[in-house]
């Protein structure tokens, strides 16, 4: 305790200094976002030396309920002193099967109805490890479909899926049969089209792939696709395509994995991203969010897919019980407060101010996403193109917009395509006055950055 009081006396400083001394050169976020935090309550966190952010990162979507809200820490305190045992393996608690019943209340009533519950090792990827072994187990399968720009984790199979190139590209031998599908990212559509035309062309192809006896892709086990790409730099896929894409692979015999580790538990305005649809997936991944902010990984899938053998997947701390007891308080209140719906209306608050900017500064390329899942593109305020004809992706000034944010107390991540997408992903408990005081703090970091640069702010 004297050890941990000593260190809180220390600044920023100090700290960034030693994390950067012992920790290894795979960090990534105090590259970016130079902070220690000493403090954190509802959507701010504080700094060691005093200062406090808005967090519109948020454990990457982690903290559903922003910071130490008080019905995750009584839910962990309660846990605590009700002397259940916090690792449990698989073997089932009180708690977990309570959690169950709120995990399966909160499905639409169709997948409920005839759903499986499995709990991974304690990340996303590992639910997504698990969501491509249990399709190859179920179809007798080996290829999995995926799409550029999708994120799914950076262990070996969840790397291999991903669209990303800058984890993988000096990793040989990865997962083998994966093949990459074009995704319906209007703004910048790999067809050099655009709007509902995009789609209709990314369907199409689809459907040309896996009818065509030379395609040379052999009938692959599953598809796995984020309805709102994350780190692909918040581009949303219509709903009519998720559609489309539903009914090509119930046709083919390909399960669909809708990767939800980041769009689930209302971040997008409704409760799952999926619903936007109205589709039923075969199989569903589930983390960050479901654990009230501690760690914890679940799998969701039809029943009939229920076919691999005790012990097929395993994971030292899939039986976190604080994760449960935390995630249970969080999922009922979601549900009771109807913070998915919140987010839907706080999310097109914040939408309307980021457009406002879009029609100011042309450096802003498009303004896109769902609920409180939002994503600002930067592009060259000069109109200048890239080979392919499309606006041409500014990293450098994205950078210094995030830096101008943080230095006003606004924490944002960057993402997409050359890492020039600014990305919104603030707490669902965020209020209306919040979300004008961070929408405030966004056009003054853009407007000093962009003026600096020749043509960059409109008259």
């Amino acid at each position: 305790m004297l050890h941990i009081l000593d260190t809180e006396r220390r600044g920023n400083r100090q700290l960034l200094d030693s994390q950067a001394a012992r920790e290894s050169n795979a960090r990534s976020y105090p590259r970016r976002l130079p902070l220690a935090i000493a403090r954190a309550e509802g959507i701010h966190v504080t700094d060691m030396d005093g200062k406090t952010y808005v967090d519109c990162l948020a454990g990457a979507g982690t903290l559903a309920l922003g910071h130490n809200h008080p019905v995750v820490v009584d839910a962990i305190k309660a846990a605590l002193d009700s002397k259940l045992p916090l690792h449990t393996l698989d073997i089932t608690t009180p708690v977990k099967e309570a959690f169950v019943d709120e995990l399966f209340a909160s499905l639409p009533p169709e997948f409920a109805s005839q759903a499986r519950v499995h709990f991974c090792a304690p990340t996303g990827a590992d639910g997504v490890e698990a969501a491509v072994k249990l399709a190859k187990i179920a179809t007798g399968r080996s290829g999995i479909l995926s799409f550029h720009g999708g994120y799914h984790g950076s262990t070996h199979a969840a790397m291999s899926l991903s669209g990303s190139l800058h984890q993988k590209i000096d990793i040989p031998g990865l997962m083998p049969e994966v093949q990459f599908l074009p995704y319906p990212y209007a703004y910048r559509c790999p067809f050099g089209a655009g709007g509902a035309r995009c789609q209709q062309l990314s369907a199409h192809y689809i459907r040309s792939l896996l009818a065509d006896p030379e395609s040379g892709v052999r009938p692959p086990a599953a598809m796995i696709v984020e309805v709102v790409q994350g780190e692909g730099g918040v581009v949303a896929a219509p709903n009519e395509w998720l559609r489309e894409i539903r009914r090509i692979t119930e046709e083919h015999g390909i399960l669909l994995i809708v990767d939800e580790v980041q769009t689930g538990f209302g971040r997008t305005g409704k409760l799952f991203a999926f619903e936007h649809a109205g589709i039923v997936p075969d199989i569903v991944v589930m983390s960050k969010a479901i654990g009230g902010s501690l760690p914890l990984s679940v799998l969701l899938y039809r029943k009939q897919f229920d076919v691999w053998k005790p012990g097929a997947h395993i994971g030292t701390f899939r039986g976190n019980q604080l994760a449960m007891a935390a995630g249970l308080a969080s999922l009922k209140h979601l549900r009771s407060e109807n913070l998915a719906q919140h987010a839907a209306q706080r999310g097109a608050q914040l939408m309307e101010r980021l457009s406002a900017l879009h029609r100011a500064f042309p450096a802003i390329g498009d303004v896109r996403g769902r609920g409180l899942m939002i994503g600002v593109e930067i592009v060259d305020g000069h109109g200048r193109s890239d080979t392919l004809g499309q606006p041409l992706a500014d990293p450098a000034l994205a950078s210094a917009i995030q830096r101008a944010c943080f230095q006003r107390g606004l924490i944002l991540e960057l993402g997409g395509r050359h890492s020039s997408v600014v990305r919104f992903l603030p707490p669902l408990i965020v209020s209306a006055a919040q979300v004008d005081a961070i929408a405030g703090m966004f056009e003054d970091a853009v407007r000093e950055v962009t003026a600096s640069v020749r043509g960059g702010v409109a008259a």
